[in-house]
């Protein structure tokens, strides 16, 4: 097979497609005609394009078809779409590209989304938030509901799609880049606990299907595997990119975060400036 052959994609979806072309076609018309002095920096747009292309590549190209034949690879495709992929995203920050995206939308579609906005806060409420990422993990893995998902088209689009979008919002809400001191953005310390809280029942999955004797998910059996791998390698691969990356991921989002409250730490703050002035 030739390089364009695994870039074309296995299962064809045209909604897919189109919603990767918005973001990045909006994410780019903000970036040009938002002021420059508001414009994030090339590292940040690089990374931000990174993160949306890794989850392109694992729904839209050939890895979709390993990752239908492939326990392995399955769970390679979900670290990218609820780890990675979003993990990249949210720390690039875009909310200055949104928020100005948003300030060219008329009021009367303001009106119209704030529904949109209303579940979102609902969604982003730490102890939801954190119990839909574990959750869905667990209920996507769940034999007798992954056996169904990897056998229907359109349950299997579901997971994948409810994969993305969830990863989406747990590290936005853990990446936010408002400072919690003088906003409504969650504190650093509640989301250094929320990683560390995710991460055990993720190492506990992985650990059980690891060192599991007999076989899980016998859906690549009745399949068929895209190599000839013994079946149960290809089960422990995948429960250990079940539990060891995640949980490496959590520990490198607590590092990030740490480095940004210490920082925010260190400056000081206008009220210490004006107390040390009216003590000189």
């Amino acid at each position: 097979m030739s390089v364009a052959d695994y870039l074309i994609p296995y299962d064809f979806s045209p909604v897919t497609i189109l919603g990767f072309v918005l973001v990045l076609g909006f994410y780019g018309y903000g970036l040009l005609k938002m002021p420059e002095e508001n414009r994030p920096g090339s590292g940040r747009i690089l990374v931000f394009v990174v993160g949306v292309m890794m989850c392109y590549a694992v729904m839209q190209t050939r890895f979709d078809y390993y990752s239908q034949y492939m326990f392995f690879v399955h769970r390679g495709q979900h670290l990218i779409l609820h780890h990675l992929g979003p993990f990249l995203i949210a720390l690039s920050n875009p909310l200055p590209v949104m928020r100005f995206l948003y300030s060219r939308i008329s009021p009367g579609t303001r009106r119209a989304l704030k529904p949109l906005g209303w579940i979102y806060r609902f969604l982003q409420h730490p102890a939801i938030a954190s119990f839909l990422f574990v959750g869905l993990i667990y209920f996507w893995l769940w034999p007798p509901i992954h056996f169904d998902a990897m056998l229907s088209r359109d349950l299997y689009w579901i997971m994948n799609w409810s994969m993305l979008l969830d990863g989406l919002l747990f590290w936005w809400l853990i990446f936010d880049s408002r400072s919690p001191v003088n906003s409504n953005a969650l504190g650093y310390g509640k989301r250094i606990l929320l990683l560390a809280l995710v991460a055990i029942p993720q190492m506990i999955l992985g650990a059980t299907i690891v060192f599991s004797r007999g076989m899980v998910y016998d859906v690549y059996e009745v399949c068929g595997r895209a190599w000839p791998m013994p079946p149960e390698t290809d089960q422990l691969l995948g429960g250990l990119l079940t539990w060891i990356p995640p949980a490496m991921m959590s520990i490198l989002g607590i590092l990030i975060i740490l480095r940004r409250a210490m920082r925010e730490d260190g400056k000081v703050s206008p009220y210490s400036e004006e107390l040390k002035a009216s003590h000189s």
